[in-house]
């Protein structure tokens, strides 16, 4: 049963679930468009190939972070819970800084025709980086070892 307490919470805890909520509202976002004129079109992350993957992991860490503090019964894990929500914040801020990194743009100077990433995508990639550093201090203040660290 969960006990859900925010005293359980550091401020590290709340910038790695701010991350995730963030994230989750930004894949409702564009992150991908074109515009001509007055006219414009978008997609927003959950149509944007891959990169709703990105999305989810960060959004998977700090949920995953929020049911262990409320003392959910998570399971066996074969690794600490700081490990999970790095390895999570980390594999997904880079799936999304890929998608963007792939995402084709340009422009048409005089035409005034633009294609390419919208704030969505720079909005997620933003909480992600900031999930991953509090991610990596929350880490480091628990002692824990990596996995593969003797």
């Amino acid at each position: 049963m969960a006990n859900f307490d925010a005293k359980h919470f550091s401020k590290i805890d709340w910038a790695v679930v701010g991350a995730a909520g963030v994230s989750f509202i930004c894949l409702f976002l564009p992150w991908y468009g074109a515009s001509y004129g007055f006219y414009s079109a978008s997609v927003s992350g959950w149509s944007t190939s891959y990169g709703w993957l990105g999305g989810l992991l960060i959004i998977a860490a700090g949920v995953y972070l929020a049911l262990h503090r409320s003392e959910v019964n998570l399971g066996k894990v074969p690794v600490t819970p700081a490990v999970v929500v790095l390895g999570a914040a980390v594999l997904g801020t880079l799936i999304v800084i890929l998608r963007w990194i792939t995402l084709p743009s340009g422009h048409a100077g005089i035409t005034g025709f633009s294609y390419g990433p919208r704030i969505g995508i720079y909005l997620t990639i933003i909480a992600g980086v900031v999930q991953v550093v509090a991610a990596f201090g929350l880490f480091r203040s628990s002692g824990e070892k990596l996995p593969w660290a003797k």
